[in-house]
């Protein structure tokens, strides 16, 4: 009778199953956006009035409140920052607004306020929505999950309640609430978006479950393992927002020259006042073009050129299961130039797999019913070897037997009566020793050329007779090979294999990933996967480490940027590493890579926005007559226009667009 264990209902479509919940931050929850609009309002009520020749008591009134409800929130920020003696941008200009009413352009200076004012309100609410990217992530997991009492009852208590030890009760169709380990009970999740695995996982007692994720099928009672705040999808948002509160070397360095710039803009400010009028021009003239300078040299616009493609790239990238740990290092991953690779679960999947199944010659058995039989003896066994034959049976829908009789022998092997037929399953040199009928020359000619590839053989034995032979390894991940030349493509140099692993297996292994003969480094130890990395780096090279082990941790530090696989990851390198694959998917790597290398694009085209529009400004206002509002309105739009520009990385397109990239290695 098939073993009921094995038999796996069909799956969902893909694209039928939910994803991540997107939130939007609505424009008028937002304080800057109201106060904006409130200014927007007055203004247009006080302009047409003042055009229609109204008196100035019907219109005045309304501009005054226009200065107070545009302006009053980013003069008392100024007024903050100058108590700690630094100049701030929105100071002047507010400054530049009372300027231009004290000389009669009281609609000028009106004008101005609304639209710096509607510039904040654009800004606050492009760092609304890029938090909402990450925020979102935090509505995977439920409010609420179903605790078990000591006497077997329910209780339904706040997720954020629940501690390690608890037990959970999860019923089909319900969200995980907390990361935890199935205690009893069998079903379906759909972890995708905290692994990226295309369908459902099936789950059984011992198996891992993550907050967030969607039981399909089946009740699950789960261990609580992590307290809510430790839990994958807490963890994600915590690393992200980390990551946002820090500032690039690039964004450092402009706001270590901003204030410098401020100081000269205001010294020069004065001197575009004062020089007009000791040569005798008019008052008003002299302090409109002065008014009109200080706006159109402010530096907003290179203030704002920096962070928001940094962190459009981390957001974007950590909704794709990459956590980019800060913005210095979104930008130092566009600048590596050479990459260093572990083997084990970073190209391989780091669980043992069936890579062959052979049927002995003279026997009865066909590949299936050959992975039937060793399934069925190993099902009741709990080791790695036995759990890899098992899901390659599961993998295939086979049929498996009911085992009866089961003994297990460390270091041999299994044996289980199935059908009325004794069947063992171990290693070829244990079951073969002192055996003369089964040839064990003969069956080490069979083995060795698996073995040098680095495989590990499992024999198959029925009632005494071999009927089998069964190769396990670490199975390269479906995306190494396509990653790898990604990246040597992105690079411009060949990727390194970095292992302790042994050479025979590690040349295997590289060759099916594509990296070549030379670029194999294996027995390593991890302080000769360090030395690996200096000596690149002592050749002028920025070195990007991927690793997942403790073995790694060492390389990920001293590396110029070190990335880590999430999923099988020991917590020292998720520790030390830069950025995190969290959905385990080896491909993220090059495509982040691109993106940040597109995140870096558009810091140089902002720069080159922004300086340009300031250049121009300034010279058309010192050579010419540049009109206020039109300085105004060129000053601001060149802010709103290197804002926007940046927040493209946002955007879905743009990770796929990185994603080809990185495949055309641009």
């Amino acid at each position: 009778m098939p073993s009921a264990l094995l038999q796996r209902p069909e799956t969902t479509a893909r694209s039928a199953r939910p994803g991540i919940p997107r939130r939007r931050t609505r424009v008028l929850a937002l304080a800057e956006a109201r106060w904006a609009a409130v200014a927007l309002a007055l203004f247009l009520l006080a302009l047409p009035l003042q055009l229609a020749g109204a008196p100035a008591w019907l219109w005045g009134p309304l501009y005054a409140l226009v200065y107070v409800s545009g302006g009053w929130e980013p003069a008392w920020s100024g007024l903050r920052t100058l108590r700690e003696k630094t100049l701030d941008v929105d100071l002047l200009m507010i400054v530049a607004a009372l300027g231009a009413a004290s000389i009669g352009q009281v609609m000028d200076g009106a004008l101005l306020i609304v639209i710096f004012a509607t510039s904040g309100a654009l800004e606050a609410l492009a760092t609304a929505r890029t938090e909402d990217a990450v925020r979102g992530l935090l509505d995977l997991a439920p409010a609420t999950a179903t605790r078990l009492t000591a006497d077997g009852g329910e209780e339904t208590v706040a997720t954020a309640s629940l501690v390690v030890g608890d037990t959970i009760l999860v019923r089909p169709g319900e969200r995980v609430g907390a990361d935890g380990r199935v205690l009893d009970g069998a079903g379906e999740i759909d972890q995708a978006t905290i692994t990226g695995e295309p369908l459902p996982v099936a789950k059984r007692a011992g198996d891992e479950v993550f907050a967030g994720t969607l039981n399909g099928a089946g009740a699950l009672r789960i261990a609580v393992e992590r307290d809510a705040s430790d839990s994958v999808i807490a963890r994600i948002v915590a690393l992200v927002e980390e990551a946002s509160a820090t500032k690039a070397p690039t964004q450092l360095f402009i706001e270590k020259v901003e204030q410098r710039y401020s100081l000269a803009m205001v010294a020069a400010t004065l001197a575009v006042f004062l020089v007009p009028l000791a040569f005798g021009a008019e008052l008003t003239g002299s302090l409109l073009r002065a008014m009109t300078f200080m706006i159109v040299a402010s530096p907003c616009a290179v203030v704002l050129a920096t962070m928001p493609p940094l962190l459009s790239a981390i957001a974007n990238a950590g909704r794709h299961g990459v956590l980019v740990k800060s913005a210095v290092v979104m930008e130092r991953l566009g600048q590596v130039d050479a990459v260093a690779l572990d083997k084990t679960g970073t190209l391989t999947e780091g669980t043992p797999r069936v890579t062959v199944v052979r049927p002995l010659e003279g026997g009865d058995l066909d590949e299936a019913g050959l992975l039937a039989l060793a399934a069925a003896a190993e099902h009741p066994s709990e080791h790695p070897l036995a759990r890899a034959v098992v899901d390659a049976a599961r993998e295939r829908r086979l049929p498996v037997p009911a085992a009866h009789h089961f003994t297990s022998t460390p270091g041999v092997g299994v044996k289980a009566t199935v059908e009325g037929r004794t069947v063992e399953v171990g290693a070829p040199a244990r079951l073969l020793t002192g055996s003369t009928a089964n040839d064990p020359e003969r069956m080490a000619r069979i083995v060795a050329p698996y073995e040098e590839r680095g495989h590990t053989v499992i024999l198959v034995r029925r009632d005494g007779t071999p009927v089998g032979l069964l190769a396990v390894a670490d199975r390269l991940r479906p995306d190494a090979a396509a990653t790898v030349t990604a990246l040597g493509t992105l690079t411009g140099t060949p990727p390194l294999l970095l292992t302790g692993d042994n050479p025979r297996a590690a040349a295997h292994l590289a060759a099916e990933a594509g990296i070549e003969d030379d670029h194999v480094r294996a027995g390593l130890l991890p302080e000769d996967k360090v030395d690996a990395v200096r000596r690149l780096e002592a050749d002028g090279r920025k070195v990007l480490v991927v690793g997942d082990g403790v073995n790694d941790a060492p390389a990920l530090a001293a590396a110029h940027t070190g990335i880590a696989m999430g999923r099988a990851g020991s917590d020292l390198a998720l520790e030390t590493a830069d950025a995190v694959i969290v959905r385990d998917e080896l491909a993220t790597v090059p495509t982040v890579v691109a993106l940040s290398r597109a995140a870096r694009r558009l810091v140089i085209q902002n720069l080159v926005i922004a300086g340009t529009f300031i250049t121009g400004l300034v010279i058309w206002d010192l050579a010419g007559t540049l009109p206020l509002p039109l300085g105004v309105l060129g000053h601001e739009g060149s802010t709103v226009i290197v804002g926007l520009n940046g927040l493209r990385l946002l955007r879905d397109a743009a990770w796929r667009r990185a994603a080809r990239s990185a495949e055309a290695g641009a």
